[in-house]
């Protein structure tokens, strides 16, 4: 392997070592500093249309490119570009947090606590809470683990792999924009579309690869490769979302048990379908989607730095 060609393999690898060990940076989060420049442009740019919401994402977007393409220009030599891939990754990725978060709810639900498990699943999803039993806790947490796999893991580390930091960066960007701006409602119906729809456009295969990687690695938490692929083939085209739910139908496949349903958000009840077969999670389901979500990410960053490297060797 030439050294060039293994700077930016080498660098997913130890970003991704590095967000399993450490988790979210504690202080500076550059995640958290491009949503705070993106709500104070907001609050220029902000019109009740398309046209200027388009506008708004795409500006951010290519601006967070762009600053990653100069950052990338800028490391001379395979140990700066090495250092620099890793830290963009690790600022980018949200597996450890993920797990960490959903270990949470899991233990508020094992002792009881369906007020304080209410309070904290807020951290993972949009959905109203107080209506949710302990049932729908622990449903709603394996589709936040599920969905969240792809979003916070496995994209990132597929458009790292292909496109270096300008697509680590740029990948966050837009990924932070649909969590912003690309939900439904009355305020962002026409101002965050093209931010939902630039999403959906950026996880199409990354979502597809996850539920791959989740049909093959159900062994991981006793379930069948076969019954996951049934579920995703029957089901996936049941939620609203393109991207989510073949990876929510690939996890309810894996676990044997069935997502899916009525949410409530705000105001608005959406029907996400029925996912998988089998019954209602169950608060102890949260901690075998947790390990399948690690088995997920652990085959991701293994075909991420694969491609990587072979897309180096390629360009030399």
């Amino acid at each position: 392997m030439r050294v060039g060609s293994a700077a930016r393999p080498l660098g997913l690898l130890l970003g991704y070592g590095a967000d399993l060990v450490l988790g979210d940076p504690r202080r500076g989060h550059p995640v958290a500093g491009f949503g705070r420049t993106a709500a104070a442009l907001e609050r220029r740019t902000y019109r009740d249309s398309r046209a200027a919401g388009a506008l708004h994402a795409g500006a951010l977007v290519a601006a967070a490119a762009a600053v990653g393409t100069l950052a990338e220009r800028a490391a001379r030599g395979p140990v700066a570009r090495t250092m620099l891939t890793a830290a963009a990754t690790w600022a980018v990725l949200g597996g450890r947090s993920l797990r960490r978060e959903a270990a949470a709810v899991s233990g508020l639900l094992e002792t009881g606590d369906l007020p304080g498990a209410r309070l904290r699943i807020t951290h993972l999803v949009g959905r109203n809470p107080e209506s949710l039993d302990e049932a729908g806790l622990a449903r709603a947490c394996v589709e936040s683990v599920a969905e969240n796999t792809a979003d916070a893991v496995v994209a990132p580390l597929l458009w790292g792999a292909v496109a270096g930091v300008p697509g680590l960066v740029g990948y966050r960007a837009v990924n932070t924009l649909d969590a912003m701006i690309g939900h439904r409602s009355r305020r962002y119906e026409k101002f965050g579309w093209a931010a939902a729809r630039l999403d959906d456009l950026a996880n199409l295969l990354p979502a597809r690869m996850s539920a791959a990687l989740a049909m093959v690695l159900a062994p991981v938490v006793g379930g069948s490769p076969c019954a996951a692929a049934r579920a995703v083939r029957r089901d996936a085209g049941r939620h609203p979302s393109p991207n989510a739910g073949p990876v929510e139908a690939a996890f309810a496949g894996a676990l044997g048990r069935t997502l899916g349903g009525v949410n409530i958000y705000g105001h608005t009840v959406q029907d996400r379908g029925t996912l998988g077969e089998g019954p209602a999670p169950r608060p102890s389901d949260i901690a075998r989607a947790v390990r399948l979500s690690a088995a997920v990410d652990a085959a991701a960053i293994t075909v991420g730095a694969g491609a990587a490297w072979w897309i180096g060797s390629r360009r030399r």
